[in-house]
């Protein structure tokens, strides 16, 4: 489960898709493989969620693994670099963002 604290070392990474309604649920489909078969199996993943637009046009992905080094070496990965070709085919454009929690509210 994640946990969203201004103290945590851990890193979060936040990334937006932008496709058309007619590819969504097949972005969605490929992401939710790509988590259940490899993503979430790699060392320091934490937890992840994926969040879909009303429009359909959007999908924004919620992740946080317990080291910066951890999202990096998944990311550079064979298998996430095949994975990615086959994610950028279904979508105008994605950005992976790495944050650090500034603050947050209860």
């Amino acid at each position: 489960m994640p946990e969203i604290k201004k103290t945590t070392d851990r890193q979060t990474v936040i990334t937006t898709f932008e496709m058309t309604p007619g590819t969504c649920q097949d972005l969605l489909e490929e992401l939710t493989k790509a988590y259940e078969e490899f993503i979430s199996r790699q060392p320091g993943f934490i937890a992840a969620g994926l969040h879909v637009n009303d429009a359909q046009t959007r999908i924004a992905n919620y992740s946080q693994w317990e080291r910066r080094e951890d999202y990096l070496a998944m990311l550079r990965s064979d298998e996430m670099r095949q994975r990615n070709r086959r994610i950028n085919e279904l979508c105008k454009s994605f950005a992976p963002v790495m944050y650090d929690v500034a603050a947050t509210f209860d």
